[in-house]
């Protein structure tokens, strides 16, 4: 079984601040450095529907109201404890990747999740590398320095949004080659 190198993973939260908001969503998907995929995970995490309305407001949640509502609904419906949902993670973690292997993590801006993971999931924490792999850092030389463009579709789903970022990452490297 082909062992995976880089764990992508896209959340959902109630908002963007780790102290006073929650992850509400989470997709994962784990690659070879080719970018293939070897396995995917995903799951809306239980938050108490009272706080995550009251957390979910303001200009974004005003313009991305069909996906507030969603989520909302997502987590009464399937919502599960973070706890069982980071067990779940180590998991997916212990199937498919090397234990001898740094896991490194990837995504767009995910050095705003890994404040979230580090705050909810530090069992999870503990087993990713301290190197990132953003895609963002991409994304900035691309439009400064080759004065390129590329846009990915911004769905605000974590599975939508985890496999933009692969794609886009792939539309990079084959700029380079």
């Amino acid at each position: 079984m082909t062992k995976a190198s880089l764990l992508w993973i896209d959340l959902e939260m109630t908002g963007l601040e780790p102290v006073k908001d929650r992850i509400i969503e989470v997709a994962a998907i784990a690659t070879d450095w080719k970018l293939n995929e070897v396995a995917r995970y995903q799951a809306a995490v239980k938050v108490n529907p009272k706080f995550a309305q009251r957390r979910m407001v303001g200009e974004f949640w005003n313009e991305n109201s069909a996906v507030r509502e969603a989520l909302l609904e997502q987590n009464l419906r399937d919502g599960r404890p973070g706890r069982m949902v980071e067990n779940e993670l180590l998991d997916f973690l212990k199937e498919n990747f090397d234990k001898k292997q740094p896991i490194y993590l990837a995504g767009n801006s995910v050095w705003n999740d890994r404040r979230f993971i580090e705050r909810e999931w530090p069992r999870l924490d503990a087993k990713l590398h301290y190197r990132l792999l953003d895609v963002t850092a991409w994304k900035i030389v691309f439009e400064n320095h080759f004065r390129t463009k590329i846009n990915k579709p911004e769905v605000h789903r974590a599975l939508d949004d985890v496999e933009g970022s692969i794609a886009e990452l792939k539309t990079y490297l084959g700029r380079i080659k």
